[in-house]
């Protein structure tokens, strides 16, 4: 029995029910679609797939299937032996999957409408099918209705917990900010810090599980606004010359408040000798380029910076800089872990120094926690970094007026 990579996880219980529909029906493969948008999607499987042509969490045209002739009453919901059968046995599907037997009934929704469908395959005919069959058939679809039903509203009454925890978090402003010095490896000197949001939530263990629950329940954006908000609020607090990083989302950039705020807030900043970036997060998917691609460019016109973050952790953030062109490159903490002591991880480094180099970016390392890589990265030419060693996440005003890390 199998599920597809990313399938929704109230499938998972019916992987039970589609094993013994069917070795009770003696078929070789049994699967569970759902339908939408003309097109039928396998979502869980047991048997051999592969034989079958079949191929789970891609979706194949509805109207060339068995299963809507069925619902149609053209088919019906036990097919001994398909060859034989005179609407079966002129169809592709019957051809491209070889098909030779099939059982199938509906999966309903709580008020009754079809949303899917309960198939049951061999390749070879099957005479012993027959009523009893498909009465069969009807009962394990019922129970995967109810399954699928049951976990539904489970799902929304967890949706619903999280929803009221996230809006008790924006209307109490329950959130504080750390700040997290940046500074030059050769001198220790502070040249920026990095805001960084805290909850004090059981349900939010990690303020990534905080800021997933809020964009899960559609409250994401508003979430990093708050935490924007906080963060700026403390920009007056900053030295002169320093640059205070905010994280955002594409999404959240893309909000119609956003820009305003941000060019208001880099405004106050350069006035009093300051300056801001906004680090570019991956806390959701980049959907529109384009549309990120000219609001970044306001703010840089207005003498904001760009940062892309987790550089060399995956392609996401490789397209970012790609597509963004950033004025700040951050290495991945993964990337600098124990980069004193391996080869390949430095010649990852070396590669983003001459990369950062070449497009007129700097190079922030994250994660330095131990002397060694600090003096690694500053061999193989990083001129900036963050990390423990060199300051934790504090409350403002985080900075002395000596040298950290050094």
């Amino acid at each position: 029995m199998e599920l597809p990579q990313g399938a929704p996880h109230e499938f998972v219980g019916v992987q039970r029910m589609l094993d013994l529909a069917r070795t009770h029906l003696g078929m070789e493969v049994a699967w569970l679609s759902q339908f939408g948008d003309g097109q039928q999607v396998i979502h869980a499987a047991s048997g051999d797939t592969a034989a079958m042509n079949v191929v789970l969490g891609e979706g194949t045209p509805l109207h060339g299937s068995f299963c809507v002739r069925v619902i149609s009453g053209a088919l019906p919901p036990v097919v001994p032996d398909a060859r034989r059968d005179l609407v079966a046995r002129d169809l592709d599907v019957t051809r491209d999957l070889g098909i030779g037997s099939y059982v199938g009934a509906p999966v309903r929704d709580a008020d009754g409408a079809v949303t899917g469908m309960l198939c049951c395959l061999s390749r070879t005919a099957s005479p012993e099918l027959d009523v009893h069959a498909s009465r069969y058939a009807a009962l394990v679809a019922d129970l995967i209705s109810d399954h699928l039903a049951s976990a539904a509203v489970l799902e929304q009454r967890d949706r619903q917990r999280t929803r009221m925890v996230v809006q008790g978090v924006l209307g109490r402003g329950a959130i504080r900010m750390l700040f997290q010095p940046v500074v030059a490896l050769d001198t220790g000197h502070v040249v920026g810090v990095e805001a960084l949001a805290r909850f004090d939530v059981p349900s939010f263990p990690t303020p990534a599980h905080a800021f997933a629950a809020a964009t899960h329940v559609g409250l994401g954006t508003e979430l990093e606004l708050l935490a924007v908000r906080r963060a700026l609020a403390g920009l007056e607090q900053l030295p002169r010359g320093v640059r205070l990083s905010v994280n955002l989302s594409a999404e959240a950039l893309l909000d119609p408040a956003t820009p305003d705020l941000l060019l208001r807030a880099g405004h106050r900043a350069r006035r009093d000798g300051r300056s801001l970036c906004v680090e570019v997060t991956e806390h959701t998917q980049v959907m529109d380029y384009p549309a990120l691609i000219e609001v970044t460019g306001r703010l840089r016109e207005a003498g904001l910076a760009l940062a892309v973050d987790d550089a060399g952790a995956g392609f996401a953030s490789l397209r970012h800089i790609l597509r963004l062109r950033p004025d700040v490159i951050k290495a991945d903490l993964d990337l600098v872990r124990g980069v004193d002591s391996d080869p390949v991880r430095q010649a990852l480094i070396r590669s983003l120094v001459g990369f950062a180099a070449e497009i007129g970016a700097d190079l922030i390392a994250e994660g330095i926690e131990t002397q060694a890589e600090r003096e690694a990265l500053l061999d193989l030419g990083v001129p900036l970094g963050q990390g423990y060693l060199l300051g934790r996440p504090a409350p403002l005003p985080v900075l002395e007026d000596e040298p950290v890390g050094t």
